[in-house]
């Protein structure tokens, strides 16, 4: 059935037409008469209550199918006046403390004409909603002997002899992870009783990540979110791209015309920062184009277009984690001097692996001006070693021990050099002391730092624009790989031809995702260890 075949409603009266929203709305309801969200009461002279919306949702599987029809009720909260109607929205001690009166929600009938809905528990919406869920849920979790991670606060690992158990949280989106099936039920039941959850099953699909199991590894991707922002540009029927960015020239302030819709121009950037959890292959341009969300102009949105142009011709690319993998970080850090045409400031990036499995990246303009490329390169050394620390300390959470001491790698040895002499003072005594984090790390032992040739530098592909032979040459040092058969320009590529296609697919094919299978990954385990072995 096709994705767009169904529509979700802007109202109510648009909603209750159709018997699927109807139910979908009763069930919301009935949710949350058990949670005892509100009370009736009659209203308050002087309260001027806060009202409230129904929210509609097609929930989608990875393959296009309908899962279910979702309808939410949502507190305008926007309404709520700061130092009246709440005080801390965020703070570890945020409470509420003063009562938030809402009216009937439409649909629903009160006892008695002329009453208000007082809220016993937060609601979606109200400024201290987020609050109150993780300090509600974080609370639970603690009671069940869960441990909060404090790497990272959305993580909760369970150790019990000889099994574990970790539960990572997206808002009130759970996933859960582990060896032992009867602890999944348990805790399952203790949310299922708190808060009346949803059991999705195996990890398939989640916040729009497609993920395939297979017994070599599992392979993730945002298939059907690159066909979702192809349709919402108007650009599935254009020409894709061979490379995001156009490696002869430079993204700057110039002087071509404003774009005019600026909210257009951020939504759309922001859609392609959340594609980078799955494609560090458009890292860069995003970093780039981000630079400019106060002021786009017209070749500042032609360039973003370009990248969903790019995201046309492998919209089914995406990472591969394969189970057998040796327990080692590898890091590679690297920076491009002066890149900066309006600043002159320089780029970092970094990446790492755990054992063949890219597990971390990032692409970002260094605060300060470099006075030579060897302070560019120490400073994202600097960065990396953070990043690098961080990895460790979430690994030591998960029970992990890596069976060799980490290493990154760098290609400039005057940086090395940096790190390794403590009296190099000529050339650094004019750097930051949090620079010199790296030279502290290095002498601790807490990892290698390793030269490596500039042709073999991985970091390289986040700190500039690449012409599209050396690109495709890292998108295959990467790991990444493309689950589909059938990509959205009409033409089979294998993982080595990545090269620019010319036959063109219909509309509403490309709007219609093949079925995530795991023999399909299976099909690419030969390509994946003929790139990494």
């Amino acid at each position: 059935m096709s994705i767009i075949a169904h529509s979700e409603p802007s109202s109510y009266k648009e909603a209750s037409k159709f018997q699927c929203w109807i139910e979908a709305m009763n069930a919301e309801i009935t949710a949350l008469k058990q949670n005892k969200t509100w009370v009736y009461v009659d209203q308050p002279a002087h309260v001027k209550p806060i009202g409230s919306k129904w929210v509609y949702k097609v929930k989608h599987r990875a393959d296009g199918s309908i899962e279910r029809y979702k309808a939410r009720l949502v507190a305008k909260g926007y309404n709520q006046i700061e130092g009246l109607d709440f005080f801390d929205t965020f703070s570890p001690v945020a409470k509420i403390t003063t009562d938030v009166y809402m009216t009937i929600p439409e649909g629903v009938v009160a006892p008695k004409p002329n009453q208000v809905c007082k809220l016993l528990k937060s609601l979606y919406g109200l400024k201290h909603a987020s609050r109150k869920w993780y300090e509600r849920l974080t609370s639970l979790l603690v009671q069940q002997g869960y441990t909060q991670s404090t790497s990272d606060y959305s993580l909760f690992t369970l150790k019990h002899d000889h099994s574990f158990t970790a539960l990572l949280v997206y808002v009130d989106d759970i996933i859960l992870a582990g060896d032992s099936l009867s602890e999944f039920a348990r805790i399952k039941q203790i949310l299922d009783r708190e808060f009346k959850i949803k059991d999705l099953g195996q990890l398939k699909y989640f916040l729009g990540l497609e993920v395939a199991h297979s017994q070599s590894g599992i392979s993730i991707c945002q298939r059907k979110y690159c066909l979702d922002l192809l349709k919402d540009t108007g650009l599935i029927g254009s020409k894709p791209a061979p490379t995001p960015l156009d490696h002869s020239t430079k993204i700057h302030q110039d002087s071509s015309a404003a774009y005019e819709d600026i909210g257009g121009y951020r939504r759309l950037i922001g859609k392609l920062l959340y594609l980078t959890t799955t494609r560090p292959d458009i890292s860069f341009a995003t970093q780039q184009l981000s630079q400019f969300l106060s002021s786009p102009t017209i070749t500042h949105y032609d360039t973003a277009c370009r990248v969903v142009r790019y995201l046309k011709g492998t919209p089914g690319r995406g990472l591969f984690f394969p189970r057998s993998s040796s327990l080692q970080l590898l890091g590679f850090a690297d920076a491009d001097w002066a890149n900066c045409l309006d600043t002159r400031s320089s780029t970092s990036g970094y990446c790492f692996f755990l054992g063949n499995s890219l597990i971390s990246w990032r692409a970002k303009k260094q605060n300060t001006v470099s006075r030579s490329s060897s302070e560019a390169e120490y400073r994202a050394l600097s960065t990396a070693a953070c990043e690098l620390q961080w990895l460790l300390f979430l690994l030591r959470g998960l029970g992990v021990s890596c069976a060799r001491a980490p290493a990154l790698y760098c290609d400039n040895q005057s940086a090395i050099h940096i790190a390794a002499n403590p009296v190099f003072h000529e050339r650094t005594k004019h750097l930051e002391i949090d620079c010199h984090f790296v030279r502290d790390k290095v002498q601790q032992g807490l990892f290698r730092l390793l030269p490596i040739s500039t042709k073999s530098q991985l970091a390289d592909f986040f700190t500039k624009a690449l012409p599209p032979k050396s690109f495709n040459s890292f998108i295959s040092k990467l790991g990444m790989l493309n689950l589909y058969h059938a990509p959205a320009c009409g033409r089979v590529l294998s993982v080595e031809n990545t090269s620019e296609p010319t036959q063109e697919q219909s509309d509403d094919q490309l709007l219609e995702p093949h079925a995530t299978d795991a023999k399909l990954l299976e099909s690419h385990d030969g390509a994946y260890n003929k790139i990494h072995g």
